[in-house]
Formats: structure tokens, C-alpha cells, sequence
């Protein structure tokens, strides 16, 4: 019964979601607006920290429909509290605070080693996380902002659980760097300084924001040419399908969790690559955690085979 009642909070959440989005005249086409709602449904249950919001609109219309939604939701929604709108540059973001802290702090990011590949080189070769090039270090004090800006709060007694705090009511090392951060009341979270005076490419940081295991990595003044060293090599696109959990005779529904691409050298053992079996372990104990809402996983492999003009990073 506790289990049902769990996943029913969740689709009610999706209603409530529904009727707002027609509420404020959101106006999404049918693909879009079953997007939104997963990806939603992904950030509340723990799956994804982070998702951007590359469909939906045009800035600024896409932000003002997205906070209009999340503000009107919330007050009939509590599992919506946690989430947040997040802006870097012209992207835009859905994020869950909570979520977004875990998967940024240094403790996550040293248990979950990530794979790098090379576009500023032809050969696309595999990088070791621990690799000291310059945009490598641009990413690392990248994540530490992050982590800064969203902290984990400390145990605050012996055997006491760690609590989340989302957003910081003070962020006294950011403000000292000159960075503003928003209080916990904040329906967006604008952290466009982060980037300001780096090099890092935003698809780079994407990768790392995104959850995915394997990220290119190569600086905004190397575009083209990772663009170029790219098209060069044939791709394993990586889809993770999640399939609905049904209490009742309906049919499950399976929805795509996340995609990313690696070179074909790269990942030649495909699913038996060391990162790809890792990914997948985290993934399944992501899915322990959430069972009442989702059933199981299922990775699938595609070759695309690459020409030159058709990848955009």
C-alpha cells in the first residue's frame, strides 16, 4: 500500500504538471510536452540531476513559461519544491537542488571517475580523468564551483543523516569570489559568471552536468576542429530506456532516460567497456531507490556512421 501510495503521489504530480502547463497557455506540441513531463519525473525520482531544456520554445519565452509552470505547480506539488531553473550563458536548465548537489560534490565526482575524449587531437584518444591539460583544469575549478554553490550540509550529530540544503542561504567563498548566489527562495539560479574568463566549451560542461560518463572535451576556440576530428570517426550512440513500473494490467511504457555518443574506437567492448559497466551499476542503484516509480533499465547500441558537416557539438 505504501508503495502504491508513492508512485500515485507521482502521477499526481504529472497532473497537476499538465493543468498548469494548460493553465498559463503553455502551448507544447504533444512530443514536447511528454518530454517535459519524464524529464521531470526523472529529476524527482533521483535519476538525472540535470536537464536542459533544448526543446519547449526560444529564450527568453522558454524561461518565463518554464518558472510560470514551476510556480504555479509547486503550490499544489510538494515533490516539486526542490526543483530549480538554471541559466549559463543561453542555456537553460531544469535542475533538482538536492540532486545537483550530490552529483557535484567531491565525494560523488571522486567515487565516479568519468571518461574523457581529446576533440583537440585527431586521434580522439581515451583521457584519464587525472590528466593535467589546461582545460582540464578549467573543468576541475569549474566542478569546484559548483560544488561550492551547492553544498551538502555536514552531519550535525553522530549517526544523524546528511541532509540536503539545495541552494546555500549564504555563500560566503562564492560572494568572496565575486560570484553572486540566489537564496533558497530563488525559482532561477543564474550562474553565467562561472564561465566568464574561461576557455572550456559549454558541451564539455554539458557532458559533466548531464550525467553521461563520457565527455568531450576541447575549448570554445577548438570548435570546428573538434567538430572536424568528430565527423572523422564512427560513433556508438548509447540510449537508457526506462521502463514505467504498473501496478495495474496496462502495458509498460519505456522512455529514454539520457543518450550520449563515443567514438567506435573508443568503446570497442560497447557495454563491457569499464565506464559503460559502471554507469550501469550507478544506474540500477539509482533504480533501487525509485522502484515504485520505475521497473528496470535497458541500455541500447547503435553505430552511426559519421560524415564530415554532420555533427554539432
Amino acid at each position: 500500500m505504501e508503495v502504491a501510495a508513492e508512485a500515485g503521489a507521482y502521477e499526481e504530480m504529472l497532473r497537476v504538471v499538465e493543468a498548469c502547463a494548460a493553465r498559463i497557455r503553455w502551448r507544447l506540441r504533444p512530443q514536447s510536452k511528454r518530454r517535459l513531463l519524464n524529464d521531470i519525473t526523472f529529476l524527482c525520482t533521483g535519476l538525472r540531476p540535470v536537464i536542459l531544456m533544448d526543446y519547449g520554445g526560444m529564450m527568453p519565452q522558454l524561461q518565463e513559461n518554464l518558472c510560470s509552470l514551476l510556480h504555479h505547480a509547486r503550490q499544489e506539488a510538494s515533490i516539486l519544491n526542490p526543483l530549480r531553473v538554471m541559466v549559463m550563458k543561453d542555456m537553460l536548465y531544469l535542475i533538482h537542488a538536492e540532486g545537483l548537489a550530490e552529483h557535484v560534490s567531491p565525494n560523488a565526482r571522486s567515487q565516479h571517475q568519468l571518461a574523457f575524449v581529446d576533440l583537440e587531437k585527431s586521434c580522439c584518444e581515451l583521457l584519464a580523468n587525472t590528466e593535467k591539460n589546461e582545460t582540464m583544469l578549467e573543468l576541475l575549478s569549474i566542478q569546484d564551483r559548483f560544488s561550492a554553490a551547492f553544498p551538502l550540509e555536514v552531519d550535525v550529530e553522530p549517526g544523524t543523516t546528511k541532509q540536503k540544503s539545495g541552494l546555500p542561504e549564504r555563500a560566503t567563498d562564492m560572494e568572496c569570489a565575486g560570484i553572486s548566489i540566489p537564496d533558497t527562495t530563488s525559482l532561477v539560479v543564474d550562474l553565467s559568471a562561472f564561465l566568464e574568463g574561461t576557455q572550456i566549451a559549454l558541451p564539455s560542461l554539458n557532458g559533466w552536468l548531464l550525467g553521461y560518463p563520457v565527455t568531450y572535451l576541447f575549448r570554445n576556440e577548438s570548435g570546428e576542429v573538434a567538430t572536424q576530428n568528430l565527423s572523422k570517426h564512427s560513433l556508438h550512440i548509447y540510449r537508457i530506456y526506462m521502463v514505467r513500473n504498473r501496478n495495474s494490467d496496462a502495458k509498460q511504457s519505456e522512455e529514454e532516460l539520457l543518450s550520449f555518443s563515443v567514438p567506435c574506437d573508443m568503446s570497442v567492448k560497447r557495454n563491457e567497456e569499464p565506464w559503460a559497466k559502471a554507469f550501469l551499476a550507478r544506474m540500477n542503484g539509482k533504480l533501487e531507490r525509485c522502484s515504485h516509480v520505475w521497473a528496470s533499465v535497458r541500455l541500447e547500441i547503435e553505430v552511426f556512421q559519421s560524415q564530415s558537416g554532420v555533427i554539432v557539438l
